[in-house]
């Protein structure tokens, strides 16, 4: 697991090949197996395939969206009763999970911030009280960047204090 971490890039260019549906399903249950908030599991993940759907939730940074096969909308309740202030949390570590099973599984992926919510949610019909968290594509990469720099240990942990 810590190879996998440790080897993901964020995957912009994508071969024009289909994930085969028993490896979205691994990918797919990778997320459904998520801790959440009292096991709550407040979201809810919508699989784009169509591109005219692809097409509507794309904005200047994301412009690569509709090369990726798959995008995986991940959507929070945030109105859940007693869970709803840790949905977007537990949205965002169901999808990390995706992201991580997805490496593993030879798929690449990338966590896409930059959109146009209300037409994502108008698009494909997400409740006015939920919120869009992300979107992740995924796909078998075409070009695999270089590692980027990261910051140093002491610059990230602290220990017993700040």
């Amino acid at each position: 697991m810590i190879e996998v971490i440790s080897s993901r890039r964020s995957i912009r260019k994508y071969e024009n090949k289909q994930i085969p549906k028993q490896v979205l399903d691994q990918i797919l249950e990778a997320g459904r197996q998520s801790p959440s908030a009292m096991n709550k599991q407040p979201y809810r993940f919508v699989v784009v395939t169509k591109p005219e759907l692809k097409k509507d939730m794309k904005s200047v940074f994301s412009r690569f969206l509709d090369s990726a096969p798959v995008v995986i909308v991940g959507c929070a309740n945030v109105k859940a009763r007693i869970t709803g202030k840790w949905a977007v949390i537990d949205t965002t570590i169901a999808l990390q999970n995706m992201l991580l099973a997805a490496w593993s599984l030879g798929v690449g992926s990338c966590w896409i911030g930059s959109f146009n919510e209300q037409k994502t949610k108008k698009a494909l019909n997400v409740p006015e009280d939920w919120k869009v968290v992300c979107l992740l594509t995924l796909g078998y990469a075409a070009k695999t960047p270089d590692a980027r720099k990261r910051k140093s240990p002491e610059e990230l942990f602290g220990t017993n204090q700040f």
